[in-house]
């Protein structure tokens, strides 16, 4: 998130980061982790494994119904969402 800045500017949005050594703050990375642990070890070098193989994982996952999305799938959520941008879903704002 080098160009996190830029990345604001164009998109108009806030970006936010979690402090460090607070896994509490950023659950779904944390969960999407021991999905990931599933498939690859800790510390797992990536790039010995055949693309085609990675995709295979990204398949499985994105595929895979959520408790958080009413059991829709991540690919079925993230169709709903860009095929109603006019409704989009609410945010928790905190002052």
């Amino acid at each position: 998130m080098s160009n996190h800045v830029q990345i604001a500017a164009a998109t108009d949005l806030d970006i936010y980061f979690c402090d460090p050594h607070s896994p509490w703050q950023r659950g779904s990375n944390e969960n999407t982790n021991g999905l990931l642990r599933q498939y690859f070890a800790k510390g797992s070098d990536l790039s010995v494994f055949a693309p085609d193989y990675l995709e295979h994982v990204a398949k499985k996952l994105n595929t895979r119904p959520r408790k958080r999305l009413s059991w829709k799938k991540p690919a079925e959520a993230l169709d709903q969402l860009l095929s109603e941008p006019l409704n989009p879903p609410r945010v928790a704002l905190t002052s």
